[in-house]
């Protein structure tokens, strides 16, 4: 398309957005740099991204896995966005029908096909910090695949930005993309990578900062998970209703209820327990969690 015809497009579709009665939804940009460093500290990043055979990160497969390089500073503010790294893999049992159909993925396309651990930790290496649009998902799923996760920082881009707060109904990256003006081709790995960037470098429309600086303040500020073991099982209602998950994997701990909050909630949430669900004084196990280990299952 000619630049003259592009122009002109542009000049419609502004003209629509101005009307008030439609709203425009263009594709994604593919962009390079997206701000000046403005004299700060650089760091690099990394979003990732996985599809698999299903839910379960103890007995599904990862069948692919996108990673996309980008720098930020301190204050939030991305810089320019880098090289990608993306692979298939054959999974050890056919891919289920729903999973094709969901993205694309089927098995001819990842039919002998490797992911080499050793280059994706090669690659994950100079990162500061690793990003996933639901990391609770990716990073389990990840960690079994290459150790090398387990040693990286990493943020939520889907819960650590309240979302909600900013006026938006939902959290999913195709939903966010739309009401930040764009859309994309879902559902393959690079491609909700790439969204997933672009979204982090937009302004809130309500506190006006850079979706980054949010995501960076809530993932360096430390998190409590509080265990409520030995808790009556009348009680696994008015946890579950207060945001209680049941550990049903046991590991490190039994299983049980547990709850992560924020730091200055530590001593009321301790409280609740002793006054509501125990209802006398008890020692209450409880973990500091960092960006070091938040979202992975290895705790």
């Amino acid at each position: 398309m000619s630049a003259e015809a592009e122009s002109q497009l542009e000049a419609m579709a502004k003209l629509l957005d101005e009307s008030g009665d439609y709203r425009v939804l263009r594709r994604l940009p593919e962009r390079q740099t997206i701000e000046a460093p403005d004299g700060q500290q650089i760091r690099q990043a990394l979003f990732v991204d996985v599809e698999t055979t299903g839910l379960n990160a103890s007995e599904d497969e990862i069948i692919e896995i996108a990673m996309k390089r980008f720098t930020y500073g301190e204050d939030g503010r991305i810089i320019e966005i880098g090289e990608a790294f993306q692979g298939l893999r054959e999974p050890s049992k056919p891919i289920p029908a729903e999973v094709t159909a969901l993205t694309g993925i089927d098995q001819a396309m990842v039919s002998g096909q490797k992911i080499d651990t050793a280059e994706i930790a090669a690659f994950i290496e100079p990162a500061h910090l690793i990003i996933a649009h639901n990391a609770r998902f990716d990073r389990p799923f990840l960690e079994r695949f290459c150790a090398a996760f387990e040693t990286k920082p990493w943020a939520c881009s889907m819960s650590q930005i309240d979302w909600a707060a900013q006026g938006y109904e939902g959290t999913k990256l195709a939903y966010l993309a739309m009401r930040s003006g764009f859309f994309f081709d879902a559902h393959r790995a690079i491609n909700d990578c790439i969204a997933g960037i672009e979204i982090l470098a937009r302004t809130l429309p309500k506190s006006g900062e850079r979706a980054m600086a949010e995501l960076l303040r809530r993932a360096r500020a430390p998190t409590w998970r509080i265990w409520a073991e030995g808790s009556p099982f009348d009680k696994k209602d008015q946890l579950k209703a207060r945001g209680y998950r049941w550990n049903a994997d046991g590991g490190e701990r039994p299983r049980t209820w547990y709850c992560d909050i924020k730091e200055e909630q530590l001593e009321s949430e301790i409280s609740y327990l002793q006054r509501e669900i125990y209802q006398q004084a008890v020692d209450v196990p409880k973990q500091r969690i960092s960006a070091l280990d938040r979202f992975s299952d290895r705790g």
